[in-house]
Parts: structure tokens; C-alpha cells; sequence
């Protein structure tokens, strides 16, 4: 395999996390959870939205390279499609903070008070749509190439935005 292929497998694969043997996809989005952390630092929407649109463009260029070069569909090592679906899951409670509070969710808020519940139902949340896939999360992995294997993660997010609805505010 080449150099150049090795790499971008390392990428797809969360920087190595997706060769864990068990729930990989849970392992990838614990490394969701530090680009949801990232993407919260700079604490303004724009560089939130565009560093998680911009994560999401690469999630499927890298992904369809990845079936490529396994001959693949959709491995279950490949899981930065998790990785850059992460911080979808946490628009609707950022929004919710910013109405309620003034200021921008900041990475502390993640764990502050009664956050790390937030953070922690949130996860679940996506980690459950993720493996049941619902319609029509299931029907978006037969999009050709990186753009099915990273869509349903997407979809997943938005049904846990829909889910949060009720809990965050």
C-alpha cells in the first residue's frame, strides 16, 4: 500500500481510533467530542458552523478514498464520518444556551453543572440513531461513495437537534 494511502486510511479511520476491535464507531465519537470542544473554543458561531460544514466536506472526500482503497462500502473501521458528525448534535443546545444566556455554549459548559448530563444524553442520543437508523438515516447510506457513508451520521445529529428540543434550554 502506498505511503500516501496509508495516510489517508489513518485520517478516515479517526487517527487510528477505528482499528479499536470493539464499537469503533463509539470510540470515533469520543474523538467527535474533542472537535465538538475545538469548534466551541473559539466561542462564535461562525467559525462553529463553518469548521463543522468544512469537517463534514472532508469526512467524504476522505471516506469515499477510504472504500476506495479498502474496496469497502462503508467500513467499520472508517469513522471520521462520527468524528465530523459530533458537533451537529450539539447546535440546537448551543442555540438554546446562546437565547438563554447571552453568550456562546463554551467547552466548559460541556461539563459545568448539570452539563455533563447534557453532553452525556447527547452522545447517547446520536450513538442510538447512529447504530438504529431510522428512516431516513438507514436510506442515506445508499448515496455513492463518502457522501453515504457520512450523511446518515448527519441525519443521526439532526434527529438528536430534534430530541434535544425537549431536554436543553
Amino acid at each position: 500500500m502506498r505511503a500516501a494511502d496509508r495516510w489517508l486510511l489513518w485520517i478516515a479511520r479517526g487517527f487510528g481510533v477505528g482499528r479499536v476491535p470493539v464499537a469503533p464507531g463509539t470510540f470515533g465519537s469520543v474523538i467527535g467530542l474533542a472537535w465538538t470542544v475545538l469548534l466551541l473554543a473559539a466561542h462564535n458561531w461562525v467559525v462553529f458552523i463553518v469548521g463543522s460544514l468544512a469537517g463534514v466536506v472532508a469526512s467524504v472526500w476522505f471516506c469515499d478514498e477510504a472504500e476506495r482503497i479498502l474496496k469497502t462500502r462503508d467500513p467499520g473501521s472508517v469513522v471520521l464520518d462520527e468524528i465530523v458528525a459530533l458537533p451537529l448534535c450539539f447546535v440546537m443546545w448551543a442555540l438554546s444556551h446562546q437565547l438563554n444566556t447571552g453568550r456562546f455554549l463554551a467547552p466548559r459548559d460541556l461539563l459545568a453543572g448539570n452539563g455533563w448530563l447534557v453532553t452525556l444524553g447527547l452522545f447517547a442520543a446520536f450513538r442510538l440513531f447512529d447504530i438504529w437508523k431510522p428512516w431516513p438515516v438507514r436510506q442515506s447510506q445508499s448515496l455513492p461513495g463518502g457522501w453515504g457513508v457520512t450523511a446518515d451520521d448527519c441525519l443521526a445529529a439532526v434527529y438528536v437537534n430534534l430530541v434535544s428540543l425537549f431536554f436543553v434550554s
